[in-house]
């Protein structure tokens, strides 16, 4: 953003934040709800940060919780989880997930003990799970962090697989997707929450998003691993995939594989419809196909998160040494309707209603 400076007569100063490519102002005290926000990463050009657009998608505001909080979140912000009042976001290389109210981004509380590396959370009632992927020394130590979020303190943790990575809950239990942190994994663990037992379903390798279907199925998109030699010269791949789980019983009912050397990204669902990423084009599929499409949805460009809603496809192709863009696709005549500007290595999309 440009920094004007504004002299008055009395030679005081004063530093103002303003617009360009449609950037809004930022001030402190303002309302963050009835939008959406956009997480970055951000990389050694610039913190991680969190921009707010509105639902009419006419501007955006950069750096909200530094705005509010007059400090930063750090390196690598990887994600944020929503209770009814109060915003969760993970930085995993700070070990920590910041606690903010949703509506004015001021900070309420941290959790920075018994972390190691969060990536994600899944939040029920008071209790929020968090997938963590421990030391990157260890193959063995990846664990579920529960969290007291009345007293934001980790109260126990859950070991699983490596890799742990999204997380989504279902009639009692959590499905996490091991998608395999610096390695690969191939494996959806179920977690019983009464419990804690864990049982394990195979599916391809490096799965990331999970997506429930309206009939209650389990979508799993594995991105497929692209094998390296010594020398880290490529020497083969393994299938991506697109699995569904039947969460009654747990068992993988169908499974779509990609071509050798393919490798999708980004699952949504839409009512029965399905969009995932692959190369430069988004693809779009019934949960009931069978079979791949052949062509592409809309042709955004090679994009790093997406999202779906009002009719809309928001796609963020992300930067890590300047701001990133936030496009917006309308699904009707597969269109750009706008493109705005948000954080360095944008990377989630959320809705905050």
């Amino acid at each position: 953003m440009k920094i004007n400076k504004f002299t008055s007569l009395t030679i005081a100063l004063s530093i103002l934040f303003i617009s360009c490519d449609n950037e809004e102002i930022i001030e402190s005290g303002s309302d963050y709800s009835n939008g959406i926000l956009v997480s970055g990463e951000g990389s050694g050009a610039g913190t991680g940060s969190i921009s707010f657009i509105p639902q009419d998608v006419s501007s955006s505001t950069h750096l909200i919780y530094k705005a509010e909080n007059d400090t930063e979140l750090g390196t690598y912000l990887q994600s944020i989880a929503f209770s009814d009042t109060n915003a969760y976001i993970s930085v995993d290389n700070q070990n920590t997930i910041t606690v903010v109210d949703r509506i004015t981004f001021e900070e309420v509380g941290k959790i920075n003990s018994q972390l190691e590396l969060p990536r994600y959370m899944e939040i029920i009632g008071g209790t929020g799970y968090s997938t963590n992927w421990g030391s990157t020394a260890s193959d063995t130590d990846d664990f579920i962090a529960v969290i007291d979020l009345n007293s934001n303190s980790v109260t126990k943790t859950i070991p699983v697989a490596l890799g742990p990575e999204r997380i989504v809950s279902k009639d009692g239990k959590l499905y996490v997707s091991h998608k395999g942190a610096h390695g690969v994994n191939n494996v959806v663990s179920v977690i019983d929450i009464a419990t804690d037992a864990v049982t394990e379903i195979i599916v391809g390798d490096k799965p990331d998003e999970l997506v429930f279907t309206q009939s209650g199925d389990l979508i799993v998109l594995s991105e497929g691993a692209v094998q390296y030699d010594m020398n880290w010269n490529v020497i083969g791949n393994t299938l991506a995939s697109i699995s569904k789980i039947d969460t009654n019983t747990n068992t993988v009912t169908s499974t779509i594989t990609f071509a050798n050397g393919e490798h999708p990204s980004l699952l949504e669902i839409d009512g029965t419809d399905l969009y995932y990423s692959l190369n430069s084009g988004v693809f779009k599929m019934s949960v009931t196909d069978t079979e791949l499409p052949t062509s592409s949805f809309i042709e955004a460009g090679y994009i790093n998160e997406m999202s779906i809603s009002n009719n809309q496809l928001y796609a963020i192709v992300a930067s890590y040494t300047s701001l990133s863009d936030f496009n917006v696709y309308s699904l009707s005549n597969k269109k750009m309707i706008t493109t705005l500007k948000v954080g360095i290595g944008a990377s989630k999309i959320y809705f905050n209603e």
